[in-house]
C-alpha cells in the first residue's frame, strides 16, 4: 500500500460517514500537514470511553504526522448545545465553563500528546466579535434549513419552545472552522447537520472546505444503549484501575471489535492479527484483558495495568505465578526420571491419581509455563514451577 492508502485505512477504521473521502485523499495527496479540529463543550467534568472515540481518531491523526486543534468551547458552552435536547437547554456560568475546561485539559492529554496539540478557546474569537459581525454569521442560513435538523423539526411540530439563540449554536460552530482554518473536523453522528454547516460557512468566508469525519456513538457495557452514566453502563476515563479491568473483561464478547476499532490505538495489522487469532479459536476473555490493558495503561501507567486484575479482586491474571510460590521437595529414590502425573500426587498438587489423569488429559498442567503430556517424564535432580489448573502451583525439587 502507497503511504496515502496506508493512512487513509487507518483514518477510516471505525469511522461512520466521511464526507468527502475524495477530498480527503487530495489533502492526504498534498504532502502537507492538515489541520484536524474537534470542539468539546465544557458541559461536564468526567469523561468515559465513549467521549473518547474522538479523542483516539484524533490521537491517529498526530500518529500521522497532523496538526490537532482541541477546541474548548468556552464561548459555545455559554449557548448550550441543543443537539438532541427537546428543550432549551440552561446555558452555563463563565465559572462552571472554566471549572470544566479545567478538568477537560487534564483527562485529555492521557490520550492526545500534549507536545502535538493546539489547545484553543473559541471565546478568544467570539470575545471580539462585534454585532455586526453576528448578523453577517446568522445571514448565512435560514429558519427553514435550520428546521432540517431532526431534533429542532421535531420540537416545532410538537409546539415545544426554540430559543433564537439555539439557531446560532450551528453557525457558531461553523464559524470556528473558519478562525482555526480546519482542513478537517471531527464529530459524532449527532453532530452532522453542524459539521456540514462548518463546510458552508468556510466557502462564505473564501476557505477552502473542511472534510467532515463522523465517529459513531460508541454502545455501552449492556452493548445497546449508548455509553452514559446515567444509564451506569459506562467505563470513566477516571475508574480505578481494578473497576477499570473487570468492566471490561465482563463486557459482552459482541463488543470487542466495536471497542478495537474505536478505543485502541493498535495498528490495523496488529487488529487483524488479534482478529485471526479469535478465529482461530483463542479465548475472547483473553483479547478482552489485552485491550483492558492497553487502556488501563494509557490512563494509569504500565504498573497500574500489570496489577489491576488483583485490584479487581482477582489473585493471578492468566499465566501469572504467586510471589509467595511454595517450595516442594519429593524423592524419587535414586530414579533418573519420574512420571509427571507421579509427581503431581507427590506434591500435592493433585487431590489424587485420578485428578492427575483428567488435568494431564485436558491440557491443564504446565510445567515451567509450557503445557505438559500426560505420559511426560521428568529429570530428577532438578526444580520445576509446576502449575495444576488455575490455582495450585509450587516449585518441585526432584530428589
Amino acid at each position: 500500500m502507497t503511504e496515502v492508502a496506508e493512512a487513509l485505512a487507518l483514518i477510516k477504521r471505525g469511522t461512520q460517514e466521511i464526507l468527502i473521502e475524495d477530498e480527503l485523499v487530495k489533502k492526504l495527496e498534498s504532502g502537507r500537514k492538515l489541520r484536524i479540529k474537534a470542539g468539546f463543550d465544557p458541559t461536564a467534568p468526567d469523561l468515559h470511553l465513549g467521549h473518547s472515540v474522538l479523542l483516539t481518531k484524533m490521537r491517529q491523526f498526530q500518529d500521522l504526522g497532523h496538526e490537532v486543534i482541541f477546541l474548548i468551547g468556552d464561548f459555545t458552552g455559554r449557548i448550550g448545545d441543543p443537539t438532541g435536547k427537546n428543550v432549551t437547554r440552561k446555558p452555563l456560568t463563565e465559572a462552571q465553563v472554566k471549572a470544566n475546561a479545567q478538568t477537560y485539559r487534564e483527562q485529555v492529554f492521557k490520550i492526545l500528546d500534549p507536545e502535538k496539540t493546539e489547545v484553543r478557546f473559541n471565546a478568544e474569537w467570539f470575545g471580539e466579535m462585534s454585532a455586526a459581525d453576528m448578523i453577517e454569521l446568522a445571514g448565512q442560513s435560514t429558519v427553514a434549513r435550520m428546521l432540517e435538523r431532526d431534533d429542532f423539526e421535531k420540537r416545532y411540530r410538537a409546539g415545544q419552545s426554540i430559543s433564537i439563540h439555539e439557531f446560532l449554536y450551528p453557525l457558531v460552530q461553523g464559524y470556528d472552522s473558519v478562525a482555526l482554518k480546519a482542513d478537517i473536523e471531527l464529530g459524532g453522528t449527532d453532530q452532522k447537520f453542524n459539521l456540514l454547516m462548518g463546510r458552508e460557512i468556510q466557502k462564505h468566508f473564501g476557505q477552502e472546505p473542511q472534510v467532515v469525519i463522523t465517529m459513531p456513538l460508541l454502545e455501552g457495557l449492556d452493548g445497546v444503549q449508548k455509553m452514559s452514566k446515567s444509564l451506569n453502563n459506562y467505563v470513566g476515563v477516571d475508574d480505578t484501575p481494578g473497576v477499570m479491568f473487570q468492566k471490561l473483561v465482563s463486557m459482552p464478547d459482541t463488543l470487542i471489535w466495536r471497542y478495537f476499532e474505536l478505543l485502541s490505538l493498535k495498528s490495523n495489522d496488529e487488529i487483524e492479527e488479534i482478529r485471526r487469532q479469535i478465529d482461530e479459536g483463542a479465548n475472547p476473555r483473553d483479547i478482552k484483558m489485552a485491550l483492558a490493558r492497553e487502556l488501563i495503561t494509557r490512563y494509569h501507567g504500565e504498573a497500574a495495568a500489570a496489577s489491576a486484575h488483583r485490584s479487581a479482586g482477582n489473585q493471578l491474571a492468566e499465566g501469572e505465578l504467586p510471589e509467595d510460590l511454595p517450595e516442594v521437595t519429593v524423592a524419587f529414590d535414586g530414579a533418573a526420571q519420574a512420571p509427571i502425573a507421579a509427581v503431581l500426587n507427590r506434591a500435592d498438587l493433585v487431590s489424587n491419581s485420578a485428578q492427575a489423569k483428567d488435568m494431564l488429559g485436558n491440557g491443564r498442567v504446565k510445567v515451567d509455563g509450557e503445557v505438559v503430556a500426560k505420559d511426560a517424564m521428568l529429570d530428577t535432580g532438578k526444580s520445576y514451577v509446576i502449575q495444576a489448573g488455575k490455582k495450585r502451583y509450587a516449585r518441585v525439587t526432584l530428589d
